[in-house]
């Protein structure tokens, strides 16, 4: 940044003065330049310093800690719209006015005190006018905050954002789980199997497959909607913590999983979304979390409003509240303005601490069960339920049960060769069927290594049925087949002779008996048409 003679030369003689009089100097130059000189080289003393700031009103001091505490500078519009603007107007009028002498804000006392000034800068967000103590003066001011700190006995300045939890907020714990680990295998499973709505018997991962789909694709397990087969058998393979370590360093580093979008309360459109730097928010996001101290539950609406008192801009590029194209999912409302801050990066906050728990990184409380989400704990990745064992039960009938904390890559394998069942009490359900395993066929699987999986994870447990039947299907295939028919029945053989005879006897299939006959899909009408011509009313029963 500039320093603070560099900061003062855009500025007259005027205005200078006005300066110099509110640090109790007189300013001996008549010319600017040595002026400027003269000013910069009173101002950047440490005992005036502490004498100008030790005089300033409680606000004004709170807003220019607040510039201390951000490096010395803040984005303009995040500045002013905490702080206050500076009038804009000319030497003449300035001096008929006197708006030093009676400013409209926090903003304009720093400003006619030569603490603050004006410029741009670049950013990770491009070039942007920014508020900042001149550099040479911020040494000076650091240093002023460094003693007054020793002399209030060295109370540290940076505290965590918000307030721990009441006990009504954190009444109803919501630990975390690695529940994340299942909900990928079986979306990699259905994906394989080109099964995606399966996936709707699941209803908890049913809402979150979108989510689920782009974290997948962020961690390389999936790419253009197909499985990248190395990275899915590390995936599968790893332990569970090293699993849910894997997804959480892929979700945490990635620059396109983009938590805005997913939002499902509103609706992203337009083409700022190029420019979104979703991976810097969630940076600054996790770095507010991590100054939580862990395992202390903290207040969610408390680090809300924090959050938006001091940091209101932490996704908006200089603070841009109204070319944001979003409206709201339920009635298409577009949010624009700050007014709707709560809808917007207040839900993204929200959405933020959501990924944490489903990462298993924070449990969650709220006041009861059901109830709003309210406090949060950081966990260090110690989910709860954590386990290593389970097992697969296998019965007669060809249901085949699988524990949530079985092998992964054995789970993975199982239901590509079966039709699956709604999970319950924290087991998968599949069953073997015909179509089933001629699905897995097709996929170049055969019935035998099922069978040979059930046997080595069972210990030979698997009922004789079970595998009487895998193993015939390896012979002989279906071997019985149930199918809805559309049966025609007449009185006597004659008259199936006779409509066998007639045109309508090409939409005649299998003879059942002397007088039932298979009538083709989709021919009813025809037939009902040919019995007609021969003299014959027939009825239709369901």
């Amino acid at each position: 940044m500039p320093d603070l003679l560099a900061s003062l030369q855009k500025h007259d003689l005027g205005h200078l003065r006005i300066i110099a009089g509110f640090w109790g100097i007189e300013l001996e130059s008549t010319d600017l330049d040595s002026a400027l000189e003269e000013l910069s080289a009173s101002l950047l003393d440490l005992q005036a310093v502490t004498e100008t700031i030790d005089i300033l009103p409680a606000e004004t001091r709170s807003a220019l800690n607040a510039l201390v505490e951000s490096d010395g500078k803040i984005e303009w519009a995040a500045f002013a719209r905490k702080h206050g603007e500076i009038r804009e107007m000319g030497a003449g009028k300035r001096d008929r006015e006197r708006p030093h002498m009676k400013p409209v804000s926090t903003a304009e006392i720093l400003f006619y005190r030569g603490f603050i000034a004006k410029a741009f800068f670049d950013s990770g967000k491009g070039a942007q006018e920014f508020a900042y103590i001149p550099d040479d003066l911020l040494e000076l001011i650091s240093e002023e905050a460094e003693n007054r700190k020793v002399e209030s006995g060295g109370r540290n300045l940076s505290e965590p954002l918000g307030r721990p939890a009441t006990p009504v907020e954190k009444a109803h714990e919501i630990p975390a789980t690695d529940h994340i680990l299942d909900d990928a295998t079986t979306y990699l499973a259905a994906l394989r199997m080109n099964l995606e709505s399966n996936l709707e018997s699941n209803s908890l991962l049913f809402d979150r497959q979108r989510d689920l789909r782009d974290l997948l694709v962020t961690a390389n397990l999936v790419k253009n909607n197909a499985l990248q087969p190395e990275a899915v058998k590390k995936f599968l393979e790893a332990s569970r913590p090293e699993a849910l370590d894997m997804l959480f360093q892929a979700w945490l580093t990635s620059q396109t999983f983009d938590e805005l979008r997913l939002i499902p309360s509103i609706i992203c459109e337009g083409e700022w979304l190029r420019q979104n730097q979703p991976q810097v928010t969630r940076e600054f996001l996790m770095d507010l979390v991590n100054a939580i101290p862990q395992n202390k539950w903290w207040s969610l609406p408390a680090f809300l409003r924090t959050i938006k008192e001091k940091f209101p801009d932490f996704q908006r590029p200089a603070g841009d509240y109204d070319s944001w194209f979003i409206k709201r999912a339920s009635d298409g409302q577009y949010l624009r303005g700050f007014a709707y801050w709560d809808s917007v990066d207040g839900a993204l906050v929200k959405y933020f601490i959501q990924m944490l728990y489903w990462l298993g990184a924070v449990d969650l409380a709220s006041p009861e069960e059901g109830k709003e989400v309210t406090a949060f704990r950081a966990n260090g990745l110690q989910v709860a339920g954590l386990k290593a064992e389970g097992k697969i039960v296998v019965s007669s009938n060809g249901k085949i049960s699988v524990s949530r904390y079985f092998s992964r890559a054995v789970r993975y394998q199982i239901a590509r060769f079966c039709e699956w069942d709604q999970e319950k009490n924290d087991e998968y359900v599949y069953h073997v069927s015909a179509q089933s395993l001629k699905r897995a066929g097709e996929q170049g699987l055969k019935a035998e290594q099922l069978l040979a999986m059930l046997v080595k994870y069972t210990n030979g447990t698997v009922p004789p049925a079970m595998v009487k039947a895998l193993k015939r299907w390896e012979q002989h295939g279906a071997e019985a087949r149930v199918e809805n028919l559309l049966v025609l029945r007449v009185s006597r053989p004659e008259v199936m002779e006779e409509m066998r005879s007639s045109k309508a006897g090409k939409f005649l299939g299998e003879l059942l008996s002397p007088t039932a006959v298979v009538v083709k899909s989709g021919a009813i009408e025809k037939v009902m048409a040919a019995l007609a011509e021969l003299g014959l009313l027939a009825e239709v029963k369901e």
